[in-house]
């Protein structure tokens, strides 16, 4: 398998990010491209392992070690095949997927992980720019209509999926364009939208249609929808946000990260000038330690912030594993985004108690205290309080599920209890013909459970329409083995 003392002799090596001041003048990704020779050496890293245990920790199944030796071979025509036997979405998962592969690497037991998110990326990459990437249209029509609900990486899957089964689908999306969180909450130095649109383009001439800017429930119907349509999958994500209901929660300058990061989004694209949400020359605090706390902090600086100060409930974590998370689990260690490269102002281990307003309704500062954790709750520690300033503070503090929205009441789905919609082995609802993917029913998770849920779903659909199917599945709806 690719070198065989490739992971003794050459180290994991990734490629650079742009310089930080050159990168925070302008919304591009931060990666610069590294060379095909430095990519092959770390894809000739992969060892050959017997088990390969990368396979478990992706949810897709993505079929690592044959890629990666088809990469260091320098076949890239057949690394691409491989790449999308298992993954509609490669370039969205190269740049998006934290990687839980790698913590699952065999070499990574005992040294650093092989660089598979890496390889993956440039495996796509090379795909596109060599135009090896082509739309995929069905040979024949099964005369099936399909209704996908939402346009993120779960509906996008599932409606690609179906579209190539032969069926005729529609994915419906209430925003103005086409993409869900993918569009308005990735920020452009994540992922530029130009990667998005042109994995759109491709779906549009397999046959998938596009319907963006209806509001399915309002301006569209259930009825309506189970009249027009043989099958329904809904896959509207977890988009309802968590709040903190504290003193002072009412001042302008509270706002959820995915009221500032789309603005943000149009500001990069040059959609708008002076965004509705500007932190230009204020005090910015988010609320949150994960991945969209991040976003919000790489936005926030480009947009000229004064300062920005980012907190987390949790403890620091440590750099090496905890002995509770061994290997091949994925490990809550401390991690430096490209974000915290450009500004790093984390404060771990406090808690917001308060609010405080100017007097006239305007945010000024926040109260803060110091926490433990103290028979399983975080307690505040006396005499830590303090104030810092804040014109603007951003909650990044998750999901709690799918919005309590008019079309679910329509269909009449049933809950369960963490506030999802229930879904059985294949993906159904309690609603003959309306099925359920992504986040919509397993909760706030990872894209690349998203694309695998929809790859599920949609076989779960084909089977329905056809009484048999031919489409992958790669995950049980109950499966929540992934270490993430």
């Amino acid at each position: 398998m690719a070198d065989p003392k490739g992971f003794l002799n050459t180290p994991r090596e990734m490629p650079k990010r742009r310089p930080v001041d050159v990168r925070i003048k302008d919304w591009h990704e931060v990666y610069e491209t590294q060379s095909m020779e430095h990519l092959q050496k770390q894809a000739g890293r992969c060892m050959d392992c017997g088990i390969p245990f990368c396979h478990e920790g992706c949810p897709l199944g993505n079929l690592i070690p044959e890629w990666n030796d088809l990469m260091w071979r320098g076949d890239k025509e057949e690394a691409m095949a491989r790449l999308h036997a298992t993954n509609n979405f490669p370039e969205f998962t190269g740049r998006l997927c934290p990687a839980p592969c790698e913590t699952a690497c065999v070499v990574g037991i005992n040294a650093d992980a092989v660089t598979i998110k890496q390889v993956e990326l440039r495996t796509i990459e090379e795909a596109f720019g060599a135009g090896n990437v082509k739309p995929t249209p069905p040979d024949r029509l099964t005369g099936k209509t399909v209704a996908v609900i939402g346009s993120g990486p779960a509906g996008l899957a599932a409606a690609q999926q179906l579209t190539r089964a032969g069926h005729t689908v529609a994915v419906y999306e209430r925003a103005d364009k086409i993409g869900g969180l993918l569009r308005y909450g990735i920020p452009e130095f994540k992922m530029e939208k130009s990667v998005l649109d042109r994995r759109l383009n491709q779906m549009e001439k397999e046959g998938t249609r596009f319907r963006p800017g209806v509001n399915v429930g309002v301006e569209l119907t259930g009825t309506d929808l189970r009249r027009k349509y043989d099958a329904i999958v809904i896959a509207v994500g977890a988009t309802q946000w968590r709040d903190l209901p504290i003193k002072g929660r009412e001042n302008k300058g509270v706002y959820q990260a995915m009221e500032f990061l789309p603005w943000g989004n149009k500001q990069a694209l040059g959609e708008v000038v002076n965004p509705d949400i500007n932190v230009a020359g204020k005090h910015v605090v988010i609320l949150g330690g994960g991945d969209t706390g991040a976003d919000c902090l790489g936005t926030s600086v480009r947009q000229g912030a004064a300062s920005v100060t980012q907190l987390e409930i949790m403890p620091r974590p440590t750099e090496e594993r905890p002995s509770g998370q061994p290997w091949p689990t994925y490990p809550m260690i401390y991690r430096v985004s490209s974000a915290h490269e450009e500004l790093d102002n984390r404060v771990f281990a406090v808690s917001t108690e308060e609010f405080i307003g100017d007097g006239q309704g305007n945010l000024k500062a926040l109260k803060i205290v110091e926490t433990k954790f103290v028979n399983g709750k975080f307690e505040p520690v006396p005499g830590t309080e303090k104030e810092i300033p804040a014109d603007f503070v951003f909650l990044a503090m998750g999901f709690t599920g799918p919005e309590k929205s008019e079309i679910l009441a329509q269909l009449e789905v049933e809950l369960d209890d963490r506030g999802n919609i229930k879904r059985d082995e294949n993906y159904q609802s309690s609603v003959e013909g309306v099925f359920v993917a992504g986040d919509a029913g397993r909760g706030q998770s990872l894209i690349v459970w998203a694309i695998a849920e929809g790859r599920s779903a949609a076989a779960g659909v084909d089977k329905y329409l056809e009484g048999e199917t031919q489409l992958p599945a790669p995950i049980e709806p109950t499966d929540r083995s992934l270490m993430v």
